[in-house]
């Protein structure tokens, strides 16, 4: 058995960045240099709803592959996420400039060619969205912040 993977510390901060006209995902440096980190040359990229792009590092997707794979009373629920995510999904390899090609049924989903993305990372995966995406987040986490911050605080946010 091999010894787990050391921790890397990701990115704490949502990066601006843009997809080109190839429909090439410039990846932001912090994103980038945490995957170098982990040792990660190839992702798989895809979206689940529709909406939010998900690159995940190939071990991480197989966590995922596992989780569908051992579903449960849950399988029909796994085999429907893990056929939508196959469906627009693929493997792409982070090129030598830092960038990562969006398969085409994303792009044109989201139209995401010559747009601006915003890129966080979350649950070991990295999230891009439109900015319209971003722009609802925003909005939503805005809504009742004062109270938001007050209840995390009686929890231990400092």
């Amino acid at each position: 058995m091999a010894p787990p993977a050391p921790y890397v510390e990701p990115p704490h901060s949502i990066a601006q960045t843009r997809v080109d006209d190839k429909g090439r995902l410039k990846l932001p440096a912090e994103f980038l240099e945490y995957l170098k980190k982990l040792s990660v040359e190839r992702v798989f990229v895809t979206t689940i709803d529709r909406r939010i792009v998900r690159l995940y590092p190939i071990s991480v997707w197989k966590t995922n592959e596992n989780l569908f794979e051992n579903a449960g009373e849950d399988a029909e629920t796994a085999e429907d996420v893990a056929y939508v995510a196959k469906h627009f999904g693929g493997d792409s390899d982070i090129d030598s400039q830092g960038r990562v090609l969006i398969p085409s049924l994303i792009r044109s989903l989201l139209d995401l060619e010559s747009q601006t993305v915003f890129v966080d990372h979350y649950h070991g995966r990295i999230n891009v969205s439109t900015k319209a995406v971003h722009e609802e987040k925003l909005n939503r986490a805005f809504a009742n912040l004062g109270d938001k911050v007050k209840a995390l605080e009686k929890k231990g946010l400092k």
